[in-house]
């Protein structure tokens, strides 16, 4: 179940910006009309009146403002997504928010009152389980780590001991060392997966030998609750709930996260895993 938020409310905020596909749009500019609702936790600012504790509308206003003006682009939904992300990177209390970008004389040469896009984005919470077991693997693990913290709309929150396991699948192979960690993201679930692709790809991996050795692994866990069954991504990662090697560093860092299928925390998954190897 997701947390519902409470909401403070921008309404038709008007902007005068250059934006649209024709020349002229971007040159002589038109008005736009914007509103945003962000999704917030205003419980201290309630109980304090102090505005450090909020968001402050008349800054989010001006902000809005400026970058609209300050920037160009061709198309509203561009504008939209360009918008909603510097406000979430902007304001750590903005959880989510909700924009409409309404441009009220679309040159469409037809009578209509506004065309507009309105998009929705927000934080993410994704597990990511990490093993290395060729080279240096703790200097994979940790350069692996840092650079999901560098990427600009990531920030890992917690990172669990690197645990050294047997080898999974095909046993005959080094040891391998083993973390998990949790990340705070704007990036959707296949955005996330090209990311840890290229960050293997520059520590070296191959994949030539299904569950062979590896210069450096990055897997999906869990994203938020999302249940997501493709032939190249499954989340929640379909053999979790079998490997050792990623509930227990997930139980340091996530013990009472459940299974959106099974319903079962990473700490009783552990616990069953435990008791059927015995």
């Amino acid at each position: 179940m997701q947390k519902k938020f409470d909401e403070i409310r921008i309404e038709d905020l008007e902007v005068f910006a250059n934006h649209g596909v024709f020349p002229e749009e971007n040159t002589l500019g038109q008005k736009f009309v914007v509103s945003a609702v962000l999704f917030t936790d205003t419980r201290m600012a309630g109980k304090t009146d102090d505005l450090t504790a909020s968001i402050h509308y008349g800054e989010v206003s001006a902000f809005i403002t400026e970058f609209l003006q300050k920037n160009t682009y061709q198309l509203l939904e561009r504008a939209a997504e360009e918008l909603a992300e510097a406000l979430l990177l902007e304001w750590d209390r903005i959880e989510k928010i909700s924009i409409e970008i309404k441009k009220p004389w679309a040159p469409v040469r037809l009578p209509l009152k506004t065309v507009s896009v309105k998009i929705e984005r927000g934080w993410h919470t994704a597990y990511i389980a990490l093993g290395s077991n060729i080279g240096d693997s703790k200097m994979y693990l940790d350069n692996a780590v840092k650079a999901l913290d560098e990427l600009p709309t990531s920030k890992v929150e917690v990172v669990s001991e690197y645990l050294v396991t047997p080898p999974y699948g095909v046993t005959d192979q080094p040891d391998f060392l083993n973390g998990c960690l949790k990340l705070r993201t704007l990036l959707y679930p296949y955005e996330l997966l090209a990311e840890l692709n290229r960050i293997e790809k520059e520590a070296g991996r191959e994949r030539i030998i299904h569950w062979g050795p590896r210069t450096l692994d990055l897997d999906i866990i869990f994203y938020d609750d999302l249940v997501l069954e493709e032939a190249d991504l499954c989340i929640p990662h379909v053999e979790m709930h079998k490997r050792k090697f990623v509930l227990e560093p997930l139980g340091e860092i996530a013990p009472y996260k459940r299974h959106p299928i099974s319903g079962k925390s990473v700490c009783e998954m552990l616990v069953e895993l435990n008791e059927n190897d015995n």
